[in-house]
């Protein structure tokens, strides 16, 4: 596969690196599920892409792969969403920092530092408001085509930051 040009500052950022072309949301959402089985308790995932490239579509594949309860939709109107874990996993905290213009301040009115250490905490447009949450964290980037296209082919980017990442082989997820 060939890489997307870089398209933000997370993607020079050095850190453990995956890449993969995804051709529809089953596959995001299937990469979601697969991605679910690295994630522990205190993992903070952060989302960016343009609008409409997947973002919900993987994340809701993480909540099936941690078994947790709830449909998994998009936070934006209510910013953030706990859905508890039906096993003996962590909750999924998926949160949306799309309209919140304030940075770290403004997200921590939603409690993200009190639910890391015992959820995974997921956030869409979470680039340049959460990375102060954690040191270890992964970034996914997604690129999709924009404009008048039906093209559904994605290319993500994993890149997991700091010491938690730093043995994780990210490649398994392609398998």
């Amino acid at each position: 596969m060939e890489a997307p040009a870089p398209h933000s500052p997370a993607e020079t950022l050095p850190g453990v690196t995956a890449e993969f072309t995804v051709t529809s949301p089953e596959q995001m959402q299937e990469l979601g599920r697969r991605l679910a089985k690295l994630l522990r308790a205190g993992d903070l995932v952060m989302l960016n892409g343009e609008l409409g490239a997947g973002k919900t579509t993987l994340t809701r594949g993480l909540g099936e792969g941690l078994g947790v309860r709830g449909a998994v939709t998009s936070p934006t109107f209510v910013i953030a969403r706990v859905h508890p874990s039906l096993g003996d996993g962590p909750p999924l905290v998926h949160a949306d920092a799309y309209r919140l213009s304030g940075g770290l301040d403004e997200m921590e009115d939603l409690d993200l530092d009190v639910s890391l250490p015992d959820s995974v905490v997921v956030v869409e447009w979470g680039e340049g408001k959460v990375e102060e949450l954690a040191d270890d964290r992964l970034h996914v980037v997604i690129h999709r085509a924009v404009g008048d296209t039906t093209d559904e082919v994605r290319h993500v980017t994993l890149r997991g930051l700091g010491r938690r990442w730093s043995a994780v082989d990210l490649a398994v997820l392609s398998a």
